[in-house]
């Protein structure tokens, strides 16, 4: 049977830092879907800090959230690109890179496929 639950970011079950102390992710675990609140420094780019943890060409996973601060660009591997502002709810494939635009730090929130996300394979 279902049950209700919640968990909050201030005690996360998991936390991964990124390389050069440019960001982390906080995760918490709700019905073994992986719920993240991600930040992002200024200068902060996945395939700087993130490839080298991971270890692959790009961005192996499917992103569906809302940007609470700032501004990510995301470039998918076909070229296509898009700056998402906060306030922004959206939707990222696979295989794609991203970084912080601007000075401001980038919140967000992201609500899934955070499983195997900045973590080495």
């Amino acid at each position: 049977m279902a049950q209700l639950m919640a968990k909050r970011f201030d005690a996360p079950d998991e936390v991964r830092e990124f390389t050069d102390g440019t960001g982390r992710t906080e995760l918490v675990t709700l019905a073994g879907t992986a719920v993240g609140l991600s930040s992002y420094e200024p200068g902060w780019r996945w395939s700087t800090n993130v490839r080298p943890i991971v270890g692959t060409d790009s961005c192996h996973v499917e992103h569906v959230g809302y940007v609470l601060k700032g501004r990510l660009s995301v470039k998918l591997d076909d070229g296509s690109e898009h700056e998402f502002r906060a306030g922004d709810a959206f939707h990222v494939p696979p295989d794609h890179d991203a970084w912080t635009v601007g000075d401001e730090t980038c919140i967000v929130l992201d609500f899934g496929g955070l499983i195997g996300y900045a973590k080495a394979g």
